[in-house]
Order: structure tokens, then sequence, then C-alpha cells
């Protein structure tokens, strides 16, 4: 327990703002000959420390050292194409079905276990800053990272700009105590550093959800519908928020899998530290499904506001015609030709059907006004 106590402190950045903000533009340039271009690095190491060696491995370089003097390598690639996984694959007996995954991507997040591996894949999630948000704002991008678990390889394939691990394989350098303990520990490091990175954008879809909340039900509004907030705004969000629970969800059970049952290629000293992930993780997804919840309620409400303001304007709308009637019936009757009618050539005629009719229209203007249809 005292060799890992330090654990969370070593996986875990110490801002979730710099974790948001991580990058991947910045890889290895030199390769050994032969190696693929994919490779962004293959390193060994033993004892927890890494092997230094003259020049960039090879990841067949660095197996053979593996196989001779023992440790553990640790290979990064980056959207390999089938030719520049074949031979990585060929020579850390790879499943198929695993090889064909990591190299299409776009899959699902599992855990699944094969003779002498385990294959694990992860979305990443990254928040796209924007000053404010728009019914075509993106929200979250996504990623993938697959890992495959060996008794002394690991092997990282990402797809997508975002979910650099540079920074973590140097902090996972940096505490020889923790690499010791094997692929494993790199393992348990990568879901560590991926779930804290949905709690960072988690926090980051709250305040886009809180403004968007708050517009809804501001009180500077006119005819109760909110100034600059439409449906396509809500609903845009939602659809990102959706995108952020399809990582989120299917993760929850490799996650409690890894934790839960043993398996011989994680260390036992290492399993109970992914407990935590999966709490970590299931917090996460209630937040996910309280924002899906949220934003159907907030959509509710903004359509019902919307209805309730023409509601209010066909009000008006009726009232205004009503009052318009009295005049128009008057001059309708009147208008009529007619030899003999009624007061036609009285002197007072004019006047008095003028003060009628006016009479009348205040009247009803008052009536609608005091019942709320004005």
């Amino acid at each position: 327990m005292s060799m890992i106590r330090d654990l969370r402190a070593v996986v875990r950045p110490s801002s979730r703002v710099s974790l948001r903000k991580e990058t991947s533009t910045s890889y290895d340039t030199t390769r050994a000959p032969g190696t693929p271009s994919a490779v962004v690095d293959c390193a060994v190491y033993r004892d927890g420390a890494r092997v230094q060696s003259p020049g960039p491995l090879s990841p067949q370089e660095a197996m053979r050292l593996v196989r001779r003097d023992g440790g553990f390598v640790w290979i990064g690639l980056h959207e390999p194409t089938e030719a520049e996984f074949a031979g990585i694959a060929s020579e850390f007996g790879l499943h198929p079905l695993a090889v064909e995954d990591a190299v299409q991507a776009h899959q699902r997040p599992k855990l699944e276990r094969y003779d002498d591996s385990l294959f694990t894949v992860f979305k990443t999630i990254h928040y796209v800053e924007h000053d404010r948000l728009t019914a075509n704002s993106e929200v979250v991008e996504t990623g993938e990272v697959m890992c495959f678990t060996g008794r002394d390889f690991f092997i990282t394939v990402r797809h997508g700009g975002q979910g650099s691990l540079r920074a973590l394989r140097h902090r996972l350098q940096d505490d020889p105590e923790l690499l010791a303990k094997g692929p494993s520990a790199v393992l348990h490091a990568i879901a560590d550093h991926v779930v804290d990175g949905y709690i960072a954008v988690a926090d980051a879809v709250q305040d886009d959800i809180d403004e968007v909340e708050t517009e809804v039900f501001s009180p500077g509004r006119r005819g109760g519908v909110s100034r600059g907030v439409d449906s396509a705004r809500i609903y845009q969000l939602k659809r990102e928020v959706l995108e952020f629970k399809r990582a989120v969800a299917p993760l929850l059970r490799p996650m409690q899998l890894l934790s839960e049952r043993p398996m011989r290629l994680i260390d036992p000293d290492i399993q109970k530290y992914f407990r935590d992930v999966a709490d970590h993780l299931a917090r996460v997804q209630e937040q996910v499904l309280g924002f899906d919840e949220l934003l159907n309620s907030i959509l509710q409400a903004n359509l019902a506001q919307a209805s309730v303001a023409q509601n209010e304007d066909m009000r008006k709308i009726t009232a205004w015609a009503a009052i318009i009637a009295v005049p128009t019936m008057v001059c309708g009757v009147y208008g009529m030709n007619f030899q003999y009618m009624p007061e036609l050539h009285w002197k007072y005629g004019y006047p008095v059907i003028m003060g009628i009719t006016a009479a009348l229209c205040l009247g009803i203007h008052r009536t609608l006004k005091r019942n709320g249809w004005l």
C-alpha cells in the first residue's frame, strides 16, 4: 500500500483546467529505422525506470530488450493505418478482432479479454471553448484511446486530435514505484486521466446549461419569450450532452469489472484503485443524465412560454377586433342606401351616433382590459 500511496497525485494533474486545455500537437519526430510513422513514443521500462537507449527504439527492438532483460514496453500510436499496425500486432500477438477495432476506431467504450491481453476502449472528451452558445455551437469534441494490456507490454492507439498522453507518460516516469507495478499501472493512470477529463467537461457544460436556464427564465423578457434564446440553441446543447453520455455510460461496466473481478494481468494493488475511478465515473454519469433531464425541462418550458406568448398575442388581436366591430357595424348600417332610415336627417344624429359608438368602444375596452385581454 505504501508503494502506491501517492497514486492519485501522480496520475491526476493538479488542475483540471490544464487537463482540458492539454493538446496533442507535439509528437516525437525522430523515429528508429523501420518504425511506423504512427508511433508517437516507444520505450522500455524496467524496475519503474525508463531504459535509456542510444537512439529511438522500434517496437521490435523494444520487445527484444524486454524478452532478454525483463520489464515492459509502452508503445504509443496515433491513428495508425492497417499496414502500420500489422507488424506491431504480429510482434505482440494481438487478437485480429481487437486490431480491427483499433485501426477502424469509432468504437463504444468497452473491455474485452483475450488469452494473453486485455483490450480497453476509452472515449476522450474535450470541451470546446466558445464566447456564446449558438444553434451551431460545438460544445464537446470526442476522441478515442484504445489500450492493449499484456504481461510485458502496453500499447495505446489514439484517434482524434485530443487526448494526448505525453504529459501523463512524463508524470508516470517521475514515479518509479508506480511504474514498477507494470502495464496495469499505466492502464489505471489512463482510465483516471480520461475520467478526470469527463469531470472537467461536466463542470463546463454545467455552466452552459446554467446560462441557458437563466436566459429562459430571466425577468427581462418581452411577451413571455426570453430575448436571444430559441429552441435551436437548447436542442443543440442537448445533442452535445447526448454525445457526452455516449462516452460516459458504456464505460461504467468495464471500470466495475476492472475493480471487482480478479484478473491475472491486473496487479492486485492497482485493482483497488479502479474502484475510485468507477466511483468518479458513476458520479459523472449521474450528472450527465441530470443534464439530459434538465435540458428536456428547459426545452419544454421554452416551448410552453412561446405558446403562451402566441396565445396572448391572439387574445389581443381578438380584443381589438371586438372593439373595431362596433364602429364597423354602425358604419355598415348607415352606409346602406335606404331612403327612409330613422334619424337620417336629424340635426344631432351624427354626434349622437358617434358618441354612442365611442362609449361602446370604451366600455368594451375597459371590460377586456379588466379581464386581462389587453
